[in-house]
């Protein structure tokens, strides 16, 4: 089932980003609500409440959105979501230098970016908005449409520490046919070096709405020793992460459980685009003739994309979880496809070996490390196990090309749409329990990467 995005209603500013104290903040945010309250009740506007949903915190260590505001390409929040809006005005940016339009950014933008604004710098030009703006508020509108709430964006910066900077902003999403009383979205922007954040982190707890729930999206490895961590973990009700970011992907997976074994409620954006995986394999055992036979699974091949192996490594945990097998050794190959061999003793101590390739790619997706095929079957020749499925015609030719005794029953995992960051996050919001079936899967897989590191 191919699955299409949503399309974002229209987004109403009623405050456009404006520079505080950060003393101030709250005032400033009351006012605007005020204002509109009082407008509405003499029926001269639309009444605009702010939304009491929950805190969504974003610490935003990506400095694209800032490089583009500071240029004048970008005049929205510096919300460190990657939203349709910001697309535009990277495709801007890269029009105006005269590099290829693809709305992503790369290094050779951020470099052109960088040099623009020391430019400005040095000549002492006002930095900001140059009539080079993608227009619009800039804000993520699927994450701001469907999930109305306050936005606490931190934003650290390189240089010199001169204090915390604050901005707050106001965007209301427009529903056809609605009331016409708007829920709207409040932003609250800090930037500074990572030691000035670190001095306010109290205030950033503080400004978080009482009595309703806090969602940290922490967008780097998170820091279990960092202080500002800590306090937003601690009172957090999810903490997001993205493991497909990950420079070092074993070691990050065992700070991960670490983490979770501390109580510390992690969600993985990464975990939920193995969805399709995780459900067509479960659909190829559900005949009856079949459900017997998955036991007799002991030979486990997963290929993905070279550069991060986190869903490879996530997967055969959740595999080996619903299963029960116990891992015993593993052991890393180098070469041009990395291997990783693990072994597994089953219920009933059968052996179960397992292959994770690293396939280099030419054309590498917008997700490092994405699946490419998986193959189950079994030395037992009578077993009818035998299953591929893949993302692509390649990845299944390369699986039939390694043979097997049985006949292997095909299936391709079909790309969704909504698997964009923007779109898995959105899904987090309206849905951000505990995930016990993650927290099990990323258990065994803890188990089998400490056997690495004997």
């Amino acid at each position: 089932m191919i699955m299409t995005p949503m399309k974002a209603p229209p987004l109403v500013s009623l405050q456009s980003p404006k520079d505080v104290s950060i003393d101030q903040i709250e005032a400033e945010l009351g006012r605007i609500w005020e204002s509109y309250r009082e407008s509405g009740s003499q029926n001269d506007w639309t009444i605009a409440t702010r939304a009491t949903t929950f805190t969504f915190v974003v610490y935003e260590p990506e400095e694209t959105q800032r490089l583009l505001a500071d240029v004048g390409f970008y005049d929205g929040p510096i919300d460190g979501i990657t939203g349709p809006m910001t697309a535009s005005s990277i495709r801007a940016a890269q029009k105006a230098y005269g590099l290829p339009r693809t709305g992503k950014a790369n290094a050779e933008l951020l470099a052109t970016l960088r040099e623009e604004v020391a430019r400005k710098n040095s000549t002492g030009s006002k930095l900001g908005p140059t009539g080079f703006s993608s227009g619009g508020s800039a804000v993520a509108d699927a994450i701001v449409a469907a999930n109305p709430c306050r936005i606490i964006a931190l934003c650290p910066t390189a240089g010199e520490d001169t204090g915390v900077q604050a901005q707050v902003a106001a965007y209301c999403p427009v529903h056809k046919g609605g009331s016409g009383n708007l829920i709207c979205c409040e932003y609250i922007t800090l930037r500074g070096t990572e030691a000035a954040l670190e001095r306010v982190s109290g205030i950033v707890t503080g400004l978080t709405i009482a009595d309703l729930p806090t969602l940290l999206w922490w967008k780097a490895t998170p820091d279990a020793d960092r202080d500002l961590f800590q306090r937003l973990a601690a009172t957090s009700s999810s903490v997001i992460i993205d493991s497909s970011c990950f420079s070092e992907p074993q070691a990050e997976l065992l700070l991960m459980q670490s983490l979770i074994e501390e109580g510390i409620p992690i969600a993985d954006l990464n975990w939920r685009r193995l969805a399709a995986w995780q459900e067509l394999a479960a659909e190829a055992f559900d005949p009856p003739g079949r459900r017997v036979a998955i036991r007799e699974i002991d030979r486990v091949t997963i290929d993905y994309e070279r550069g991060n192996s986190t869903q490879a490594l996530m997967y055969l945990g959740w595999l080996a979880s619903r299963l029960q097998w116990r891992p015993v050794a593993f052991l890393q190959e180098e070469g041009d496809y990395q291997i990783k061999r693990i072994k597994f003793a089953g219920v009933d101590e059968r052996v179960i070996e397992a292959e994770l390739a690293a396939i280099p790619t030419a054309d590498s997706g917008d997700v490092p490390g994405d699946l490419i095929a998986l193959r189950l079957n079994s030395t037992n020749e009578n077993a009818d196990c035998g299953t591929v499925l893949c993302s692509e015609a390649g990845g299944c030719m390369r699986m039939e090309t390694r043979g097997g005794a049985q006949t292997d029953r095909f299936n391709q995992v079909t790309p969704l749409f909504d698997q964009v960051t923007e779109q898995l996050l959105g899904q987090h919001l309206q849905s951000w329990g505990r995930d016990v079936l993650y927290e099990e899967s990323l258990a065994v897989t803890a188990q089998l990467l400490k056997l690495a590191k004997r």
